[in-house]
């Protein structure tokens, strides 16, 4: 019995069946990496805000604000504009004298020599929360 080269039609089909179930798996994997983006994107921007307005209040020689608004889910330095938190990030801030604040209207202060008035912000979502911490006289920010 003399067989012809080529595939088929019972080898194409299983091909076919394995690379669907591979492409099916590679999209589980990346939808459960999108959340994780989202959430270390949302830390760096809020992170990098801080840093800026260390740097403006330096810059200018007057005082920087970051508002958190935690009812309102959103972050910005005053007259520069806000961005949202995702719904599904929750934040909160522990303040060194108030303690844990999880609503309301919060101010982290920005002195031109570098110091900075404010607490440490948390945020978190279902499977993982990051600490941002300012250093009260050196200025500097901590992601833990």
């Amino acid at each position: 019995m003399k067989r012809e080269k080529g595939f088929i039609l019972l080898e194409l089909i299983i091909v076919l069946f394995l690379m669907a179930i591979i492409l099916g798996m590679s999209t589980l994997l990346f939808t459960n990496l999108l959340p994780s983006q989202k959430f270390h994107a949302t830390v760096r921007e809020v992170s990098a805000t801080i840093r800026e307005a260390r740097s403006l209040a330096q810059i200018h020689g007057e005082r920087q604000y970051v508002i958190i608004d935690l009812d309102a889910k959103q972050y910005g330095i005053e007259g520069r504009g806000s961005r949202d938190i995702p719904e599904d990030i929750s934040i909160k801030i522990i303040d060194p004298f108030a303690g844990e604040i999880i609503e309301g209207k919060y101010q982290l202060i920005f002195h031109p020599s570098g110091g900075i008035e404010g607490g440490t912000i948390v945020l978190w979502n279902s499977k993982k929360a990051v600490e941002i911490r300012t250093d009260p006289i050196g200025g500097s920010v901590v992601v833990k």
